[in-house]
């Protein structure tokens, strides 16, 4: 079959001839329409993600959209190794399945599973997300971000703050639903005090961080207390990224004087059924609640071309 195919962590994927997959006893064979190019699949490939492994060759891709032989149409998730969903055909555990709504078609569904669930997933499995709470969203100008904001919004949320670098997007933010905007490259101090508003004098309930690095230090410092008689509000952080760096610097005080509860969300700290799951209850959402995700078809025969490309849209590659 045609597929992407990895033969070491230096160089990107090519196209070629990979052998078919034979799904075992707990698993389906899917035959591929869309698989999309996510910034995780990206860093699995290069060998810079956590869940990455060093055997080769190997076809890449998390997830995507394809039909069972039956001729249902499915999302589905983590194909089993070296099979992965940038190939004509993979395999995948029957329970990493579900049905995939008639009103969404398959590139649509293959670009925003992986965004959307990155913050539908947080809110539900880590935050515990109750409708009324307020929400900031630390990274919200890339395609994640925005589509986190909306679903924000859907679930209820009371506020939704959103941090970037990028202000000339601000605009188009708030017109997805964000009540305010805080720029990130502003002076260290004016920075500390637009983010200490937020949290001391509006409340944040729960915090999407998909920076991490510097703009969490400054959040910190923003959330740390002074050690009153009233305990600090309760705000749920949840960390779903990193692109601005890997680590921070963290006071120990900014926890005991503050009602922060750190924790993180992705691969490893949610089931991979649960994250089906989750996946499937935003596809039910998706068209009720009018999300918009832009995203760019690619034929899988240019995966060398697009793979590193620069686009403010989602790369799915199709079949």
């Amino acid at each position: 079959m045609k597929a992407a195919i990895v033969q070491s962590f230096a160089k990107g994927p090519v196209y070629g001839e990979f052998p078919d997959p034979r799904a075992q006893a707990d698993e389906v064979t899917v035959r591929v329409h869309a698989a999309g190019l996510s910034r995780l699949v990206q860093a699995q490939a290069a060998g810079k993600h956590y869940s990455s492994e060093a055997k080769f060759p190997f076809v890449p891709g998390v997830d995507g959209v394809g039909t069972l032989e039956d001729g249902t149409r499915v999302y589905f998730a983590f194909p089993t190794a070296p099979f992965g969903a940038m190939a004509e055909k993979t395999v995948v555990r029957r329970s990493y399945c579900v049905a995939v709504p008639e009103s969404v078609d398959d590139v649509t569904a293959a670009a925003a599973a992986n965004p959307g669930m990155s913050s539908w997933a947080a809110l539900s499995e880590r935050a515990k997300f109750v409708k009324g709470e307020s929400v900031l969203i630390n990274g919200a100008t890339g395609v994640a971000g925005r589509l986190a904001i909306q679903i924000a919004r859907f679930r209820g949320a009371s506020r939704v703050v959103v941090t970037g670098r990028n202000e000339a997007s601000f605009a188009r933010l708030k017109e997805l639903g964000a009540d305010s905007c805080i720029a990130l490259d502003q002076e260290p101090e004016a920075l500390v005090k637009a983010l200490r508003a937020e949290f001391k004098e509006r409340v944040v309930d729960v915090v999407l961080d998909y920076l991490w690095g510097p703009s969490v230090e400054a959040m910190m410092t923003a959330i740390t207390g002074h050690g009153g008689a009233v305990a600090e509000p309760r705000v749920r952080f949840v960390n779903i990224g990193s692109v601005a760096g890997p680590k921070v610097g963290l006071d120990a005080s900014a926890l005991r004087s503050s009602g922060v509860e750190m924790m993180g969300s992705g691969l490893g700290s949610i089931s991979n059924e649960g994250l089906v799951r989750d996946i499937g209850e935003f596809f039910q959402a998706i068209v009720p609640g009018g999300f918009r995700i832009s995203a760019e078809a690619v034929a899988l025969s240019e995966v060398e071309a697009a793979w590193g490309s620069k686009t403010a849209e989602r790369v799915v590659f199709t079949m």
